[in-house]
């Protein structure tokens, strides 16, 4: 499964991101991935889940964000759930953009049965309706 969660700036998406990593690590069996452009939520998550800071790692395009994701995989086949806040900041992501990485992102669920879920700055309505499904938005 792969969700795009939208909003507004200001919406809640980082907080539900962080909520719902917490929740997950306490009633989950596998591994949690937070990833990050920064360091800040290291005391609002459970000290459980990875926080990966996505700068530290030069991601700068959609290949490389690709490929850090299935290289986190690879390292831990345990990984239940990966949550991505921000990316947007570092990389721009079109709705093209997210179109093809949600086929990418559905073949690696399907093979290694991680979940994901990445906070993209779209709402719903701009979305087109193929990606209406894999979308979950927050509300102020």
């Amino acid at each position: 499964m792969c969700k795009f969660i939208l909003g507004e700036k200001g919406a809640g998406k980082t907080k539900w991101l962080i909520d719902n990593a917490n929740r997950d690590m306490k009633e989950g069996n596998g591994n949690i991935a937070f990833i990050d452009v920064d360091d800040d939520h290291i005391f609002t998550l459970n000290y459980n889940v990875r926080l990966i800071n996505a700068m530290e790692f030069k991601v700068n395009n959609l290949e490389s964000f690709y490929g850090f994701l299935c290289g986190i995989i690879g390292m831990d086949y345990d990984l239940e759930k990966i949550y991505v806040d921000s990316i947007y900041k570092i990389i721009d992501l079109s709705i093209d953009d997210l179109k093809d990485l949600l086929n990418r992102l559905q073949y690696v669920q399907e093979k290694y049965n991680t979940h994901f879920y990445i906070n993209v700055d779209y709402r719903l309505k701009d979305m087109p309706e193929e990606l209406k499904e894999h979308c979950i938005e927050i509300e102020i």
